[in-house]
């Protein structure tokens, strides 16, 4: 029921987005560098590629006769992850700066070139 309570809550400002390269900070796959695949404001967490992997053991169904065990990336605090610069290729902070048009862009700290 813990979670349920932090879903509740109010959304925390994730620092990532879906698609983003990123490098993991801490825990097990330490210095392991995945794609987010899904980002989850409300708890503050973010579902990378090939990070925090999970077994879960289904049942045979129709859809599924063989049944079996499935590994799937399980959710890790947004905390725990840095975006990684695609130019320099290194984890880094970034600033936001606005484009002659009056859009947000996000800038490397480490290099200054544009993010996305």
């Amino acid at each position: 029921m813990a979670g349920r309570s932090r879903a509740a809550a109010v959304p925390v400002k994730v620092h990532v987005k879906k698609g983003d390269l990123v490098e993991v900070l801490r825990g097990d796959d330490r210095g392991k560098r995945g794609k987010v695949l899904q980002v989850m404001p409300r708890l503050g967490r973010v579902v990378v590629e090939g990070i925090n992997i999970q077994k879960r053991h289904t049942r045979p169904t129709r859809t599924n006769p063989q049944g079996g065990v499935v590994e799937r990336p399980g959710p890790i605090d947004s905390s725990k992850v840095m975006l990684v610069c695609p130019s320099c290729d290194k984890p880094t902070r970034y600033r936001r700066r606005r484009e002659a048009d009056g859009s947000l862009t996000r800038v490397c700290r480490r290099c200054g070139k544009a993010i996305d």
